[in-house]
């Protein structure tokens, strides 16, 4: 008997074996093609680049077989008009921010965050593990939509202004460009908040059409170029602290999707959201430090203001519930589970971090 040609039809019956036991994953689930949209301009490359995370995963896990294509804004639906275009299936998913939308329904602001909200980490926790995504679920079926947590870009700044705020009376009549309920706080304040497209927020200050702006971050500010029309830097950013960004998805588009499909969603997301938090607090530090060497003046909001901002979102919050039953409720998990959050963190790791702080601070 010929030794080799034995050793040979063995390995070709493996061979073949294998290919009946582990199919090509491509063949063995539909081809499927989904658009995009994205309210994040593309160099605002950090956030932007969620969207991209997911797509790449999700064409890597299905072995090529569901392939998502990310747009700019007004490539193919306005950078502002994501939830509608996805809730009525004129795209099948898109990336935002749902306090975009919160004229529709304040509830949707709460899967973002609220002003003095919870930092990243509390925030993620609620929506994914603490009940958050199952008390926001029907607000965002109301809309025609599924949304998944998918980005975050860590603790904002309190934004720039060309004046320095040193009391409450400083921010009235100061026109403001800032987004979700964050304007409705500094509104009551006396502030007159404004919604502008990131692209138009520079030339809008430099003009003087708004007295200062928000927008997210050393990283992306420094590229938006604001420290060279407005000198003063300030923090925190009480009006979205750990703000999650969603994946959108067209309901009908979601229910059609093989579980296998939805998971590779689900996991992708939960990357991106991580990722975007991650990058930013490698990318911000630096970005800061050229800021200030460029003649950015920082500068924290005094503790009058933050008094004044704080009892400020609590009015609202009272006041929007009275009328929204739904946002009460929703509200009240949410609010609830912060302040277990906070107590659990000035035991655990707030003291920690202070201390490192202010014995770092003295090296």
């Amino acid at each position: 008997m010929n030794r080799r040609r034995i050793i040979a039809s063995g390995a070709a019956g493996i061979a073949g074996a294998s290919a009946l036991a582990a199919p090509n994953l491509a063949s063995a689930q539909p081809r499927i093609r989904w658009r995009c949209p994205n309210s994040f301009p593309k160099t605002i490359d950090t956030l932007y680049g969620a969207a991209e995370i997911i797509a790449r995963r999700v064409r890597e896990m299905s072995d090529g077989a569901f392939e998502i294509t990310v747009s700019g804004p007004g490539e193919i639906v306005p950078g502002l008009q994501i939830l509608d275009a996805v809730g009525q299936g004129s795209v099948e998913c898109g990336f935002t921010s749902s306090l975009f939308y919160f004229g529709k329904d304040p509830s949707l602001a709460i899967s973002t965050t609220l002003p003095w909200g919870m930092a990243s980490r509390g925030m993620f926790a609620w929506l994914n593990y603490g009940g958050g995504r199952d008390q926001l679920r029907e607000v965002f079926r109301d809309q025609g939509v599924v949304a998944i947590p998918a980005g975050c870009t860590g603790a904002q700044m309190g934004g720039w202004l060309k004046k320095e705020i040193k009391t409450p009376e400083d921010l009235r009549g100061l026109k403001f460009r800032i987004a979700g309920l964050g304007g409705s706080v500094m509104a009551k304040l006396g502030v007159i908040p404004q919604q502008i497209a990131p692209s138009d927020i520079y030339p809008a200050l430099e003009r003087g059409v708004i007295d200062g702006a928000e927008y997210i971050g050393p990283y992306d500010d420094e590229k938006l170029g604001f420290g060279q029309v407005a000198k003063y830097y300030y923090y925190p950013g009480f009006q979205e602290i750990a703000p999650s960004s969603d994946l959108l998805i067209n309901q009908r588009a979601w229910d059609g999707l093989p579980k296998a499909y939805q998971s590779m969603l689900e996991v992708a997301s939960a990357e991106a959201w991580a990722a975007t938090a991650a990058k930013y607090d490698v990318l911000n530090p630096p970005a800061l430090r050229r800021l200030i060497a460029g003649g950015t003046q920082l500068r924290p909001y005094p503790r009058e203001v933050m008094t004044a901002l704080y009892r400020a979102a609590q009015e609202l919050y009272a006041e929007i519930g009275a009328q929204n039953a739904r946002f009460k409720r929703i509200h009240e998990h949410w609010d609830k589970f912060r302040l277990e959050q906070v107590q659990w963190f000035r035991v655990a790791e707030d003291s920690a971090a202070n201390f490192v702080a202010v014995t770092t601070s003295q090296r």
